[in-house]
């Protein structure tokens, strides 16, 4: 029931998808001034997270249409602990300018005390960050290169039940090899590239007011190889396009369907588990830290879970070749928005 979509427009010009489904690239071309809904109704993000085995850093660009958001979170894996920082705009309604394409088009962003930006250059991207007031006046600043080879990533177009012109356009480009630095305070944390390795999670769309999304992530080294995988479901109306993929070397590799299988209580106490419909994804994962951040304004929700920790199990590739995972870093998230 997987669908590939071929190259072309996103939206018809009723606002609705004219075509969906799972890419390995940026096939269709995403223009917000061909979206047929309220401009309440219109999310657009990019999100990074950088991983270590020793710590993350999660930067976040969102216009969520009523609400603008840029965030900053520092997790550290070896004492266990999550701290965000964020600054909020009111009603930017499109005027943040969130770039049309993951392939071109500059992020920079200024508000609140937190500066963002998130720039194109050969060979990759360059991200730069300053927040003084994070973790209470400790500060957070630094640059990270991160080199982008032409290779496969995930990409879906889905839409959503009931709402014809709803619809979710995502890109996920994982394995990112990053170099750089985070001052932290009066510690400086060094990113190298035969270690550090970044996700971007792209988002487009017009979203439903009530819904709940599940996605895991990871990206790092499996046998000196870099491996990572994209997994998760929520995101709309999936049955042509699960989010599901595999990546060695650059070459994605189609999962079917993905379940999670989260513990009873708190999401960081238990082990989670995942399994796969057609058998090709099988795999624990031992939390070290929830990132949890919970914003309501009136009768706005956003209440995120992501639980960042190892995964080890059991991954197919598209040719039966078993891949034995073992301490692989990444994150397994459940966000409920109201929004």
């Amino acid at each position: 029931m997987q669908h590939r979509m071929g190259p072309g427009d996103l939206l018809d010009n009723a606002g609705q998808l004219i075509e969906r489904g799972w890419a390995t690239a940026e096939v269709r071309r995403y223009d917000r001034r061909a979206i047929r809904a309220s401009s309440w109704r219109i999310k657009e993000w990019d999100y990074y997270c950088i991983l270590t085995d020793d710590h993350a850093l999660a930067l976040t660009v969102a216009d969520k249409g009523y609400l603008g958001f840029l965030g900053l979170s520092w997790i550290d894996l070896k004492a266990g602990t999550a701290v965000n920082h964020g600054a909020v705009r009111p009603f930017p309604f499109g005027r943040m300018g969130m770039p049309a394409s993951a392939n071109s088009g500059d992020v920079d962003q200024h508000h609140g005390g937190i500066d963002l930006s998130f720039r194109h250059e050969a060979g990759g991207r360059r991200l730069a960050f300053a927040a003084p007031g994070f973790d209470r006046g400790k500060g957070l600043s630094g640059e990270i290169a991160l080199a982008q080879p032409d290779e496969d990533r995930m990409a879906i177009a889905t839409p959503f039940p009931d709402a014809p012109r709803a619809f979710y356009y995502n890109q996920k480009l994982n394995c990112l090899p990053a170099s750089g630095h985070a001052q932290l305070g009066s510690q400086r944390i060094e990113f190298t590239p035969d270690r550090a390795f970044a996700v971007l999670d792209w988002g487009r769309g017009v979203w439903t007011w009530d819904n709940t999304w599940y996605w895991g992530s990871a990206s790092g080294l499996h046998q000196g190889r870099r491996f990572g995988f994209n997994i998760g479901y929520g995101f709309g109306d999936t049955s042509a396009a699960s989010e599901n993929m595999l990546f060695l070397d650059g070459k994605a590799h189609k999962l079917a369907e993905v379940t999670f299988h989260l513990p009873d209580g708190p999401l960081d106490r238990a082990d989670w588990r995942f399994t796969s419909s057609d058998g090709r994804f099988e795999m624990t994962f031992t939390p070290i830290v929830d990132r949890h951040d919970r914003v309501a304004i009136g009768p706005f929700l956003t209440d995120q879970h992501q639980v960042f920790g190892r995964f080890a199990g059991r991954a197919v590739l598209d040719d039966g070749t078993v891949l034995n995972i073992e301490g692989l870093t990444g994150f397994a998230e459940q966000v409920h928005n109201r929004w």
